[in-house]
């Protein structure tokens, strides 16, 4: 019966070590090594609420992960599951499943795809594109990019997109001669053995050589010439921010998580190097 109860009691003692702390680890291999804290804020954009959740893994603020299309749920889904190995940040827009953001405006409907929201141009161009322009309107996006960029801290070595597309919509083939974005590249790397809807692209020449070199689909953007759509990449590649984007097809969680990995692995083997201290 004394064998019986000093078991039991460490079980539980066991358990509860396994279960661990909100945002710190834990040693069990079974069980993720980050539990995270999740902070809901409300944006009001023109009196819509809408919801920005930001999840903290560990105490790691230097990665900071972002989905802006709520629609694109296999990439929200293996980040989440690096990151409770990994640490870091990980902040998305929820919009009920849907791409485009609606609101209204004194009566009259808007919408806009939150990630072409980042430029003046952009915005015209969105708004545009899937609904009207107008000044007011545009005014109100432009707060609420705001607010999503002042979220995206400069601890963050690095920004990562979460992005999945529909096959054959947009791939490395965009990218390459011929392609409708040939132009807003600086290099291509297209790695005839993976699926061309696979990619990373990013503002950053290390990442893109170092990404490439691991096989992956890879873009560096043209910062310069690239086309001023508003999108978060242009907008970093302006002000010389590091970023990149990963994406595959929807569903792909499992591919979609050994490209996030690979990368952290990279930039955490930065850190080793003195010239990148």
């Amino acid at each position: 019966m004394k064998v019986h109860r000093l078991f039991t009691t460490f079980l539980c003692l066991f358990t509860l070590t396994a279960i661990g702390q909100p945002g710190t680890p834990n040693t069990d291999v079974s069980t993720p090594f980050f539990v995270p804290t999740e902070n809901i804020g409300y944006y009001s954009l023109a009196g819509k609420s809408i919801p920005v959740h930001v999840l903290q893994y560990g105490d790691r603020t230097n990665l900071v992960c972002i989905n802006l299309h709520s629609n694109e749920d296999a990439s929200v889904k293996a980040a989440m599951s690096i990151l409770e190995k990994t640490g870091g940040t990980l902040i998305r827009i929820e919009n009920r499943g849907q791409r485009v953001i609606r609101f209204k405006l004194k009566g009259i409907t808007y919408a806009f795809d939150p990630n072409r929201m980042f430029s003046s141009e952009g915005i015209q161009q969105t708004l545009r594109e899937n609904s009207r322009v107008q000044a007011a309107a545009a005014a109100e996006i432009e707060k609420f990019a705001a607010h999503i960029l002042d979220k995206l801290t400069d601890t963050a070595a690095c920004v990562v997109a979460l992005h999945n597309n529909t096959e054959g919509a947009y791939s490395i083939r965009t990218y390459l001669e011929g392609g409708q974005r040939q132009s807003d590249a600086k290099a291509v790397y297209a790695n005839e053995n993976e699926d061309p809807d696979d990619i990373i692209l990013t503002t950053d020449s290390l990442l893109y050589q170092a990404m490439s070199d691991q096989g992956y689909n890879s873009i560096w953007q043209d910062n310069e010439r690239v086309k001023k759509d508003g999108s978060l990449s242009v907008h970093f590649g302006i002000i010389g921010r590091r970023y990149i984007n990963i994406e595959t097809q929807h569903g792909k969680v499992e591919q979609y998580a050994a490209m996030l990995e690979k990368l952290i692995a990279i930039l955490d083997e930065e850190k080793k190097l003195p010239e990148l201290q």
